[in-house]
């Protein structure tokens, strides 16, 4: 992960100001660093989870009240006496909660007067640094759960819930392990924080920039390089980043220009990079936080998460691969010029090294069993010595760099720690107040017995409440609130879990609030509704394979060898057949009725195999068809060049 912010530009400070930010960031990034590697205990000292989090928090706030102002998105000059007050509250309340939590724990259940009090300052403070870093969407939805649990219990109907007494909820949500201090905040100070740092040390060591080069040399000479590039440099970097406008930021200021100079407008060359970018964030083996979240939530081992999207990912990206070609053809876009190809060799003579840090952390999550945060610092640690002692193109790392790893990771994680602790928030509120059964057995009942008719209900609801919100966030509320759902119908839970990361994720290319489609816009200067529903056409696949998984297993990697051929087969040609029709160009630019054949083909290739013995047939006709269709439109495209 990359330094980002999903939706607020970074503030900036008085200089003086800027240094007591940059200390605090750096503090709050060893404070983790530490943790995960367990150097507390080494030194003696037994701290429990909850007081190391408490701790976290309290530094997390404070640092959200120097950094971001009152009026969201207006730049910061200075700090106002309130904002330095506010901060001092919310550091004083984490040390405070931190070195008395088990004093504060015994009490609790008797409501007693300091734990509501420290709890009422975390619970404010963290909603107001959620609107300061995020914006409204996810606030309002933490607050709508926070006004049903205080009336929840006069509402009729399943969506009835228990009673609960302010003073203890506000002490519960605050304090309790399975709240604000729970499972979304472990991950959001151990696991995210490490990968950030593993990759602003990337960033710093130039890593990033070998991979760029690494891209440009691999695809920079086939048709329609540019926008191949983009496609290869955002897979690859946005898997670190998790976060797709970090992932547009590091590879869309070269790329979009790139793709624009090379013939794509400047709408299809935002929409290329956007959805590239948001896609980085589900491919193995790194897939952001989320792979780490979601094995949490299943505990499940992180490989079983990793090789279960691997098909899907490969199915993303193969798409827009094929509508790239597809489009360049279309365009007549040929490849890029020669002289701003970097020769393959001479980019891995300079960066081959940076191969190891990955190498590094694939063996310690597979093949050594490492906790995800190990396994992140040991990649970190290979990073760090190959930038101080070897660098990228003669580049090398200095302690200046390694300190701004160190603050600027920090400062970058704000905004996700703001929304894992809404999302505590939401949690605590769906167990105290019994909700979440509700709230499950609701949807359940809405999609009745009809499984796909669920899934419909769900995927609108999985971009509704996306909207506006980084994935982490997305795939949090989104695991809380419907995946449940899709469980209690029969839908494994990988399935289900994999299904709202996908419909969640794409949130941030659908419109009206196309987070990332909006910000590739801005770099490209197009219309950014526009490109938000270009983004929906290039990135079409996202919507449909989710549903292919829960119906065919195989997709992720669950079923016979066998059944995985047929069906990954299947899903590549059907997508290839679809992507063909939907642009009205394969060998040649098509028709309406050449594109209706492509289409209708490559959907009957789609089917899941699951639905019915019947889509043995859809497929024998899909592939027939698509097979005649294909050798239809190269004949034709060839006695038109003979004919001109």
């Amino acid at each position: 992960m990359t330094p980002s912010n999903e939706t607020v530009p970074a503030p900036s400070v008085q200089p003086v100001a800027q240094n007591y930010v940059k200390i605090i960031a750096a503090i709050m990034t060893f404070g983790s660093l530490a943790w995960s590697a367990d150097l507390y205990r080494d030194v003696g000292l037994v701290i429990l989870l909850e007081q190391y989090l408490s701790g976290m928090l309290g530094l997390a706030l404070t640092l959200v009240f120097l950094r971001y102002p009152m009026v969201r998105k207006s730049e910061r000059t200075s700090i106002p006496w309130y904002d330095k007050i506010i901060a001092l509250v919310a550091f004083l309340t984490g040390a405070y909660v931190a070195v008395l939590f088990e004093e504060l724990t015994d009490r609790m259940i008797d409501g007693a007067a300091d734990t509501v009090v420290v709890s009422a300052i975390f619970i404010v403070l963290s909603l107001e640094g959620l609107r300061r870093t995020t914006g409204y969407a996810l606030i309002i939805i933490v607050g709508v759960f926070l006004f049903y649990a205080m009336v929840g219990h006069l509402v009729p109907g399943d969506l009835q819930t228990r009673e609960v007494k302010v003073g203890m909820f506000t002490a519960y949500l605050g304090l309790d392990s399975s709240s604000l201090l729970g499972l979304p905040m472990v991950v959001g100070t151990t696991i995210v924080i490490t990968f950030v740092f593993f990759g602003q040390l990337l960033l710093h060591s130039g890593g990033a920039a070998f991979f760029n080069d690494l891209s440009l040399a691999l695809m920079g000479r086939y048709r329609g390089g540019s926008a191949k590039i983009a496609i290869t440099a955002s897979s690859l970097f946005g898997s670190i980043s998790g976060v797709a406008v970090s992932n547009i930021v590091a590879t869309g200021i070269v790329t979009i220009p790139m793709m624009k100079k090379a013939g794509f407008s400047p709408r299809l060359a935002a929409s290329v990079e956007a959805v590239a970018s948001t896609g980085g964030q589900l491919m193995p083996p790194v897939m952001g936080a989320v792979a780490f979240l979601m094995a949490d939530f299943l505990e499940l081992p992180y490989q079983s998460i990793v090789i279960a999207a691997l098909v899907p990912a490969i199915l993303y990206y193969v798409a827009l691969f094929i509508q790239a070609d597809l489009e360049a053809a279309k365009n007549g876009i040929d490849r890029v010029e020669e002289h701003l190809i970097p020769k393959f060799w001479d980019v891995m003579k300079a960066g081959w090294v940076f191969v190891f840090p990955f190498a590094a952390l694939i063996y310690a999550l597979f093949w050594l069993n490492w906790r995800a945060e190990t396994a992140a610092l040991l990649a970190s640690g290979v990073v760090l010595v190959l930038g101080l002692f070897i660098g990228y193109k003669g580049q090398k790392m200095n302690l200046n760099h390694v300190w701004r790893s160190f603050s600027d990771t920090g400062n970058s994680v704000l905004d996700v720690l703001m929304i894992v602790a809404g999302a505590g928030f939401i949690i605590g509120t769906l167990q105290v107040t019994g909700l979440g059964f509700a709230f499950t057995l609701f949807i359940v009942e809405a999609g009745g017995d009809n499984l796909f008719l669920l899934l419909l209900i769900a995927a609108v609801l999985c971009i509704v409440l996306g909207m506006g919100m980084p994935t982490v966030g997305v795939y949090i509320l989104l695991a809380i609130l419907i995946a449940p759902s899709l469980v209690e119908v029969g839908v494994t839970p990988l399935a289900a879990h994999m299904f709202i990361l996908y419909l969640g994720m794409m949130s941030l290319i659908t419109p009206p609030v196309a987070v990332a489609a909006f910000f590739a816009a801005s770099i490209a200067k197009a219309p950014p509704m526009a490109t938000g529903w270009t983004c929906m056409r290039f990135g079409w696949t996202a919507y449909i394979v989710p549903f292919l998984f829960v119906f065919s297993p195989s997709l992720l990697l669950q079923g016979t060898l066998g059944d995985l051929i047929v069906d990954v087969s299947s899903a590549i040609a059907g997508v290839w057949l679809v992507s063909a029709g939907m642009i009205g160009y394969f060998a040649r630019p098509m028709d309406l009725l050449g594109r209706a054949a492509f289409l209708t083909a490559g959907v009957l290739l789609l089917i899941p195999s699951e639905l019915g013995y019947w889509v043995a047939w859809t497929d024998w006709i899909g592939w027939i068809m698509g097979a005649l269709v294909v050798l239809w439109d190269i004949s034709a495209a060839r006695k038109q060049r003979a004919a001109a």
